[in-house]
């Protein structure tokens, strides 16, 4: 009750902060997607389980990896039929009754497997980072645009989640004042390593940690945040400053396990400080976002609004027709964003872009976002290896 006052004081609730997330997804009729799965690791095993709480919309049939012990984890995952397995992805893209394909390969592949499912005619759900690099992303932009008929989708779910929805909207209608500063990070207490089941298999499974296929801590974990700021604010940054190192785990690989990159949006008046580590878990994903009228701290589920001093004074009492008095704040003077947390971000995406295959519009996280935040995160890893101030380039074109 005493939350609902001061949202209600502060005009929180008339701007809609508090969401109904039928709204956001709304309801689909419509036959149910068929959909084949290229790279069967993690990630890619995760979004099949998250296609599977929705049968009455897609219908996973074939699955494609390198890896046979891979295949064979991801055969585990089906709830009726066996999946029809391939270890080559072209071969997979010739099955006619395909029509998605979803890709969560290597960074450095992501490139050349989209394209032939583009040109194969299929609809795309391509997992962040968009692209391995720069040339890539804008080669990509003009290829879905020569095909209008087809969907493609980013996979930086966070576009979709209520919560991130909201705060997005609290933004842009100045809930938070002019904001300033952004502080992120993602950190971990651990290797990063995927167990090898033999040695010559090192680079294909652990590939995160070289830089011929990764963009390191930057492209997987970071460029979430990096793409939700982009999107907020629907800019780019201009400037980008890093440091980072080996500085933890001594084994042999390539990309930092240690970093720290500042991004500065100068028409914003706005700087971002993202950082990562694998050398310390307390933080774990931290995201704060903070204004002259408050803070907004943000986990993946669920996030808070701390208010300023100022604004605290002016909203506290509510006005004199309810005749109540001042509300009740947390340990911390905050206050929830939503009432209860979110799913996971990926069950968001996946269902809206359910909703985009049918009406072929354009999906929140699409080839030009997408390739905006590819950019950021290569010319944020640019800034760090080589240890000089990178600025963007004016004639990148993504529209």
């Amino acid at each position: 009750m005493e939350r609902r006052i001061f949202l209600k004081n502060t005009g929180l609730i008339t701007g809609g902060l508090l969401i109904d997330q039928t709204r956001v997804l709304g309801k689909i009729a419509g036959n149910i997607i068929k959909i084949g799965v290229i790279g069967c690791g993690d990630r890619g095993k995760g979004i099949m389980h998250v296609l599977n709480e929705s049968p009455d919309k897609f219908k996973i049939t074939a699955v494609c990896d390198v890896l046979d012990f891979r295949l064979t984890e991801a055969q585990k995952i089906s709830k009726d039929e066996a999946y029809k397995q391939y270890t080559d992805y072209r071969r997979m893209l010739d099955q006619k009754d395909i029509d998605v394909v979803v890709v969560a390969v290597p960074l450095n592949m992501h490139y050349p497997v989209a394209t032939d499912v583009l040109m194969a005619g299929k609809h795309l759900y391509l997992e962040k980072t968009m692209t391995y690099n720069i040339q890539q992303a804008l080669d990509l932009v003009k290829l879905v645009k020569s095909r209008p008929k087809q969907v493609v989708q980013v996979g930086h779910q966070y576009r979709y989640s209520p919560l991130y929805y909201r705060v997005k909207e609290m933004i842009n209608k100045g809930y938070l004042g002019t904001i300033s500063q952004v502080d992120c990070r993602w950190d971990r207490n651990g290797n990063w390593r995927r167990p090898v089941p033999q040695p010559s298999l090192e680079r294909q499974i652990n590939w995160r940690m070289y830089k011929e296929y990764s963009g390191g801590l930057m492209a997987e974990l970071l460029s979430h945040q990096v793409d939700f700021i982009n999107w907020a604010f629907d800019a780019h940054p201009d400037e980008f400053f890093a440091t980072g190192g080996i500085d933890v785990f001594k084994d042999g690989r390539e990309t930092y396990d240690n970093v720290q990159v500042m991004i500065r949006y100068p028409k914003q008046g706005l700087i971002g400080n993202f950082g990562a580590t694998c050398g310390n878990a307390r933080d774990g994903y931290l995201f704060k976002i903070k204004g002259t009228k408050g803070t907004i701290s943000l986990l993946t589920d669920q996030g808070m609004f701390y208010p300023e001093k100022q604004l605290l004074k002016e909203k506290g009492l509510v006005d004199g027709v309810t005749g109540a008095t001042r509300i009740t704040w947390d340990k911390q003077g905050g206050t929830p964003i939503l009432p209860e947390p979110t799913k996971d971000g990926t069950w968001y995406a996946l269902n809206d872009f359910y909703k985009k295959i049918q009406t072929k519009e354009l999906p929140d996280s699409n080839v030009h976002t997408g390739a905006r935040t590819a950019i950021c995160v290569h010319l944020a890893n640019q800034a760090l290896y080589e240890k000089k101030i990178i600025e963007w380039d004016k004639n990148y074109q993504l529209d």
